[in-house]
């Protein structure tokens, strides 16, 4: 009787516990940790968020001032190429030198080198081919920058505009041609003259696709960002510029200013 009694007194402490043990149980599959699993099975981790550029793009082309340097660029010399694969394969053939570590996804690789091999003549700055992969997140190294004689790749970080990532998790979805919208653009840009930005010296940039063909208007270019890091964190977005770290601002400009050619595209 004395157990039962015992019992009764004590099973709201013995319901209690039970719960709590059981909640901690079960507890990875409710309560988000410091990573949380991916549809492939991949660990994620839940990143740190870097402040925005506070200017929008409207904001931002009073201050770049794009329209005062009207760009010289003819874009109707540069053609696209469309290879065969046995023409193709004797182009990539003659760089095959070229990431040597296998940093660049090779889809965006072949269409950056064709696109230079078949316009080459048009490009003053053949030092440096460069190739930006917007399927990476913002927290990868996703611009890569090659050096056309020695091979050698610089993987580094870039932000891409507020308006390729509504949902600011470091993912660019959308890309546009269109003033206003703060959006990074897809395709073959062709690196112009240096100019004194909100963040220093900053390069212009010319498009010379159909979908960035607007950039130079839009004031999209390529300038140092104090909420860039190359660190893992979901970097600050811009209002549609290549944004790279301050640290690296200078190198980079200095390598690819003067009629460099950039492609940005997506590998997947």
């Amino acid at each position: 009787m004395k157990s039962a009694s015992w019992f009764s007194r004590n099973l709201s402490l013995i319901i209690l516990l039970t719960t709590a043990l059981s909640i901690a149980g079960c507890s990875d599959d409710t309560v988000d940790g410091p990573e949380k699993e991916g549809k492939e099975g991949s660990k994620e981790a839940a990143l740190r968020h870097l402040p925005d550029e506070p200017l929008t793009e409207a904001q931002a082309q009073l201050t770049e001032k794009p329209l005062e340097s009207l760009s010289t660029i003819d874009r109707s010399v540069f053609i696209e190429p469309h290879l065969e694969a046995a023409e193709e394969s004797k182009v990539l053939a003659k760089y095959n030198y070229l990431d040597p570590d296998h940093l660049v996804p090779t889809t965006l690789l072949k269409k950056a080198v064709t696109f230079f091999d078949t316009n080459k003549s048009y490009i003053a700055n053949q030092n440096y081919l460069s190739v930006v992969d917007f399927s990476q997140r913002s927290s990868k190294d996703r611009f890569f920058i090659i050096n056309m004689s020695t091979g050698k790749v610089w993987a580094i970080h870039v932000a891409h505009g507020t308006g390729s990532d509504p949902a600011n998790n470091g993912y660019a979805v959308r890309f546009s041609n269109v003033p206003n919208s703060n959006a990074s653009s897809l395709g073959y840009y062709l690196t112009a003259e240096t100019y004194g930005g909100k963040y220093g010296t900053a390069l212009r940039l010319d498009g010379l696709s159909n979908t960035n063909s607007m950039v130079r208007e839009r004031g999209v270019v390529l300038h140092g960002a104090p909420y860039v890091r190359e660190a893992n964190v979901i970097e600050g977005r811009t209002w549609g510029c290549l944004g790279v770290t301050m640290d690296y601002k200078n190198q980079v400009i200095n390598l690819l200013k003067h009629g460099s050619l950039i492609y940005a595209g997506l590998s997947k």
